[in-house]
């Protein structure tokens, strides 16, 4: 099986190392089965990507990036990558590693970088100077809960809709620039918005609101059989202290387990508040990670 890629102009070809057994291929509509399967060994550290494949499929604009396998000589998946906006890589092959590093070299639009502190150092060396210089980085920690846990008096908590749209947003929004330093809302307010609201249109954002102001928020970015992702959980800072925080995340976790397994959140190292707050709701430590933000080129 040969294999041929194209960089993003869409003119000249990737191509293995000729000395290696392994190939490198753009993934099709057809083939979710086959790459669930795999990144299902796991779930703990594939569910933004399994996530998103059972949203939209291999190939959909909404991925924004496009998913990349690599296969050994006998055609059996070693290696899967998400290249685009947003690029993660999973495989225990090192050779796999470094086909798909060189293969996201050419992506010069990737916003993020995501993955396990070992894995994106071994990346970042193949990755090396030909790739996005990057802009900031940070160590993240993953937590995870499982039940049990523990029951707390119950919120007017509820589904986000689309007349919810100027509270979540702009706190949405905030929370980004926090974290890598770009404003969604100022660098493509459009696409962020209709992002925002797609989110809220598959019914993944819970809020709690009174008085029309926004007291809690939670996303699910990625939900899967084995694992539901949390991202954008926020409380506000004039109602901290409160308890409003953990009782809604309590509520919202208790739901979330009856249909997967675990619920898991990423939080920045150096953020000490948020870490104590995902302690007393129950979540455990599982893991370090490394986001790597990269200069992107217009």
């Amino acid at each position: 099986m040969k294999a041929l890629h194209l960089n993003r102009t869409g003119t000249e070809p990737f191509l293995p190392n000729a000395a290696s057994a392994l190939t490198v291929h753009a993934l099709e509509a057809g083939q979710e089965a086959e790459v669930l399967n795999f990144l299902a060994v796991r779930p703990l550290h594939t569910v933004i990507m399994a996530g998103m494949i059972r949203d939209n499929g291999l190939v959909n604009s909404l991925n924004r990036g496009t998913f990349h396998g690599c296969r050994d000589d006998e055609g059996a998946l070693v290696g899967v990558a998400l290249l685009g906006h947003v690029t993660m890589v999973e495989t225990e092959d090192t050779e796999a590693l470094r086909l798909l590093s060189q293969l996201a070299q050419q992506h010069q639009r990737t916003h993020v970088i995501i993955g396990e502190q070992e894995r994106i150092n071994r990346f970042w060396r193949f990755y090396g100077t030909a790739g996005q210089a990057p802009r900031t980085m940070c160590r993240e920690i993953l937590l995870e809960l499982r039940f049990p846990i523990e029951v707390m008096e119950s919120v007017n908590l509820r589904r986000a809709t689309l007349a919810d749209m100027d509270l979540v947003a702009p706190v949405h929004a905030q929370m980004a620039f926090e974290e890598s330093g770009i404003n969604p809302l100022e660098k493509d307010p459009e696409g962020f918005r209709a992002r925002v609201a797609h989110r809220i249109e598959l019914g993944r954002v819970w809020v709690l609101v009174e008085e029309g102001r926004l007291i809690f928020k939670a996303d699910i970015q990625a939900d899967t059989p084995d694992q539901i992702y949390l991202e954008g959980i926020y409380t506000d800072p004039t109602e901290r202290g409160k308890g409003y925080g953990v009782r809604c995340l309590s509520q919202l976790s208790r739901m979330l387990l009856e249909k997967a397994r675990s619920l898991c959140v990423l939080v920045n190292e150096k953020n000490v508040e948020a870490q104590s707050f995902y302690s007393r709701s129950g979540y455990k430590k599982r893991g370090a990670y490394d986001t790597i933000f990269l200069h992107t080129q217009h």
